[in-house]
């Protein structure tokens, strides 16, 4: 469930936010922990906390801060096929952050993805899943921006190619690609299974890096969560669906330790979704992050998730990169991996049954074998074990193969990848 948008934020984006108006508690929600009305200090402080946590379920310092600076200033740079595009300061800043802003102005922008001055906001700022967030937490939100200290700094123009660079276009996007609506419970099911769609597909917005996109940027919606590949990142989101990669098959409990901690018994996150539990996560509370668990585990499959290029081998010349494969495996995996390919969950996943490396798409195995990686430090995992890279000892061919022996052996589907296809990401960004 990566969240760094593959547009990115408009500048007038997130510098959503207000002149605060008071807001007072009303009580309980299945959907949020609190709602506004009015006004003694604690209160206010309880929303602020409330807004805090919210924030860290959406994730919004991962965007809205580059590393070593300061929070929710703004500035990181985020390439996308259309050009490269910088978040906003979102701080209280009356000259360059959101400082101006009123609660209505911040939850039109949630919402409706429109700026205080109602132009048209661009969709890397998740606003088509954010409108599914009630007021009441929206709120919340904005109480928490506002408690934070000023940074006066600008935002940096973005960089878009012609003609993306004229928001006019974004009215046909938003025609083709949005639904305006906060989200609404489902009353067949329970209120666990509700808090959970209401975290996956509104703040969560977990379908921005798990639905494919087409060329004009929008969600391949006939393949919901199915999985496809991150654009410019080099990393596969897989299908949270219950066919190629899906959860369908897991425990709830496994579910809810990779999203909570990041590793599980039935393997671990890397790459962007590390990010994810590192920032976001694993401060979620016990209760909403079995929510979410219980919600994923019954996505139903839409689709087959979208084909990626992958360079096909002959018969042949994978049966070479099969037998190759088994001897590096042998050599440099199976002390931590084990030689049946269990490995020793959860320090050290499991190969075998594990649906991420018998994806359509080879992309992560490569990666994973070229650089390496951690999951996340989290306290429920704060000394991950890592996987060391050998991409300075093993050539593209030998890659390939061990590749392709975890993919095809100890009962596992996957098909032969091409040496062509691991020269291709050896060089791609690590992150």
């Amino acid at each position: 469930m990566n969240r760094k948008p593959l547009f990115a934020l408009s500048a007038a984006v997130v510098a959503t936010a207000i002149a605060l108006a008071p807001v007072l508690w009303t009580g309980t929600d299945p959907l949020h922990n609190g709602a506004a009305v009015a006004a003694t200090p604690s209160d206010q402080a309880e929303l602020i906390k409330h807004g805090e946590y919210l924030a860290r379920a959406g994730d919004c310092v991962a965007c809205h801060t580059v590393r070593g600076g300061k929070p929710f200033a703004g500035g990181l740079p985020m390439a996308t096929p259309f050009g490269t595009m910088y978040t906003p300061n979102i701080t209280p800043d009356d000259q360059y952050g959101i400082g101006t802003w009123s609660a209505d102005d911040f939850y039109r922008a949630m919402h409706t993805g429109r700026s205080k001055d109602g132009s048209l906001l661009y969709p890397g700022f998740p606003f088509a899943s954010y409108t599914r967030v009630s007021r009441a937490d929206a709120d919340a939100i904005f109480a928490y921006l506002r408690s934070m200290p000023p940074v006066n700094v600008p935002s940096r123009p973005h960089e878009l190619k012609f003609p993306f660079n004229n928001r006019n276009l974004l009215i046909g996007w938003r025609t083709l690609f949005f639904r305006e609506g906060e989200f609404k419970p489902d009353p067949t099911k329970s209120v666990e299974w509700n808090r959970g769609a209401y975290l996956v597909e509104g703040l969560g917005h977990c379908s921005m890096c798990h639905t494919s996109i087409n060329i004009a940027g929008g969600p391949v919606s006939s393949a919901a969560f199915a999985g496809g590949l991150i654009p410019l990142q080099n990393w596969y989101a897989p299908s949270l669906t219950s066919a190629e990669s899906g959860l369908g098959d897991w425990d709830i409990q496994d579910i809810a330790d990779l999203l909570k901690t990041g590793v599980s018994q039935r393997g671990a996150v890397f790459g962007p979704m590390a990010d994810v539990v590192h920032n976001s996560l694993q401060y979620l509370s016990d209760e909403d992050i079995r929510a979410m668990a219980t919600y994923l585990k019954t996505i139903p499959q839409r689709s087959e998730p979208p084909e990626t290029m992958q360079m096909e081998t002959s018969e042949a010349f994978g049966g070479e990169l099969l037998q190759q494969g088994q001897k590096i495996y042998h050599d440099q995996c199976a002390k931590c991996h084990a030689e049946n390919g269990l490995g020793m969950p959860p320090n050290f996943p499991p190969l075998a049954n594990n649906q991420s490396i018998q994806m359509h798409s080879a992309v992560n195995p490569i990666r994973m074998v070229l650089n390496g990686g951690y999951p996340p430090s989290t306290t429920g995992n704060p000394k991950p074990y890592g996987m060391p890279p050998f991409a300075q000892s093993l050539s593209n061919q030998e890659v390939a193969a061990v590749v392709t022996y975890i993919r095809m052996s100890w009962g596992n589907k996957g098909t032969p990848v091409s040496p062509q296809q691991v020269a291709d990401l050896r060089s791609a960004p690590l992150d």
